[in-house]
């Protein structure tokens, strides 16, 4: 009885303490809790969808897609129409420097040769210009092209679409017609150019996932619930204010 006794004020005071640590846990976590509720009422609304891709991740019919739903203008391919009317440049040139890799004999002595090829360089000052000012006027989905480095980040929703080689081979069989050596060989100088441009012009690697927001297996969801989930993701942000 006397050891218990002589234990109890002990027993008392562990349990006092720990009350007060269930406490402050309690303390902080509300407090996280309302940091992330100011938070997410300060976010910017969003303006824009980023969407990035594997090539064959069917990037420009989902970003069709979603801009479909969200009634939102989308830039695709179009971005070299846009570029090739304000700066009076050759539209099947643009082609051959769109997405693809740098190659400094082109970009020198091909220019010298023929003063209509584009450099790499030109090219990509002239993409910022046209995103820069297509940004400014209305909400939009931009399909590659690096836009998500050009666009204010807390506006935008930064989407990454992937899926296995096997797939994405099938998919560019599909539309260009090719047998499975030339779409396999298609598929890796597209996603070569594409990475090399985000490298060298903005410094990142579209690969790392850490850049988005969302990354979506499009070959486990397929394209028609890939669209839904970058719509449901941009419902859940802020509302725009008219």
């Amino acid at each position: 009885m006397m050891t218990q006794i002589h234990q109890e004020p002990h027993i008392s005071a562990a349990a006092e303490r720990q009350m007060h640590a269930w406490a402050i846990t309690g303390e902080l976590k509300d407090r996280a809790m309302r940091r992330e509720r100011e938070n997410r009422s300060a976010r910017h609304p969003i303006r824009f969808v980023t969407i990035s891709r594997e090539a064959g991740a069917n990037g420009s019919e989902i970003g069709r897609r979603v801009g479909e739903v969200l009634g939102w203008r989308v830039f695709d391919k179009n971005l070299l129409d846009c570029i090739a009317d304000r700066f009076q440049l050759p539209r099947i040139m643009l082609d051959l420097v769109d997405e693809t890799r740098s190659n400094w004999v082109y970009d020198v002595l091909g220019t010298w040769m023929d003063r209509k090829l584009v450099p790499h360089e030109k090219f990509v000052a002239c993409l910022i210009r046209v995103v820069t000012a297509a940004a400014r006027g209305e909400r939009a989905v931009f399909v590659g092209r690096a836009a998500q480095f050009l666009l204010p980040r807390p506006e935008l929703l930064a989407v990454r679409l992937v899926a296995s080689p096997k797939y994405r081979i099938q998919q560019i069989r599909e539309e260009f017609g090719l047998n499975e050596s030339d779409a396999r060989r298609q598929m890796h100088e597209l996603d070569v150019g594409r990475q090399e441009l985000a490298q060298r012009f903005f410094h990142h690697d579209i690969t790392d996932p850490h850049l988005y927001d969302l990354v979506i297996n499009v070959e486990r969801c397929g394209k028609l619930q890939a669209a839904e989930e970058i719509v449901a993701a941009v419902a859940q942000q802020p509302a725009i204010v008219a």
